[in-house]
């Protein structure tokens, strides 16, 4: 089974960068699911339900979030109201009165479950719960027999996700980070069978710093003032990884990271 999963799309130029490339990304990798982080969507903080809406009509299964999720006053409702079939989630360990889902369990085209988990950290982040004892309770309600489950660890700190990432080998397909925009190189199959990076990276303009303008970030470094980040434009890249995963055991085969450069106009 073949997994696709995309990292944080950033405002206008990661959409673009997403929708012109996602037709190669489909016949080079024949992704049996694809997942998308989306917490940026919108002008670099939230995603707005038409935005969700058209990264489902293009073809992505699964829009992961994190801090970002209800930036935009306008996505709450989505989650009140269990639109677009749950397939937009905030992260899990979020209180449970914080309206929607942070797992979906769903069946590819060609018949096989799974299961997406999102979960987000707690180091230099907002006050969640436990992401180690939501995973464990969220292990526990999955049906036995689910094999394939993915997890979007969305969190600040690189100790964090790697300890998740240990934490949950062998009990998971995969654990993916995002959040912090850069793409790492230590993507690997761990010990007991979970495919694991640290950072799928951003979609989104890569000269910037992690998707904003670096003109208003030096500013907020120089100053200490916080002028309204926008977000940039350039080297607009398309980043995350693709995982095979065996269905029968849910165990990774392999993970390759991902990297595509917009083809200038």
């Amino acid at each position: 089974m073949k997994i696709l999963f995309i990292g944080d799309i950033v405002g206008r130029p990661g959409r673009r960068v997403l929708r012109d490339s996602f037709n190669r990304l489909s016949e080079e990798h024949h992704p049996d699911l694809v997942i998308a982080n989306c917490e940026n969507a919108a002008s670099g903080f939230g995603v707005m339900p038409e935005m969700a809406e058209e990264f489902l009509a293009l073809g992505v299964d699964v829009l992961t979030g994190g801090n970002h999720t209800f930036d935009r006053k306008e996505i709450t409702p989505v989650f009140k109201d269990g639109a677009l079939d749950g397939r937009l989630l905030r992260p899990a360990n979020y209180p449970a009165e914080v309206p929607g889902s942070g797992v979906y369990q769903g069946i590819t085209n060609t018949g096989l479950p799974y299961a997406v988990v999102n979960l987000q950290g707690r180091t230099f982040m907002p006050a969640t719960d436990c992401p180690f004892k939501t995973a464990d309770r969220i292990l526990k309600e999955l049906p036995k027999d689910l094999k394939v489950i993915v997890v979007d660890i969305h969190a600040e700190a690189t100790s964090e996700k790697q300890a998740i990432g240990r934490y949950l080998d062998g009990r998971v397909s995969a654990v993916i980070g995002t959040h912090t925009h850069v793409p790492t190189a230590d993507e690997r199959v761990l010990s007991e069978g979970t495919a694991y990076i640290t950072d799928a990276g951003m979609t989104g303009p890569y000269n910037s710093v992690i998707g904003n303008r670096v003109s208003d970030v030096l500013e907020r470094f120089l100053t200490g003032l916080r002028p309204r980040l926008e977000v940039a434009g350039g080297d607009v890249r398309l980043c995350g990884c693709v995982v095979d995963v065996d269905e029968k055991t849910g165990q990774a085969r392999s993970i390759q990271r991902l990297v595509i450069n917009e083809t200038p106009a």
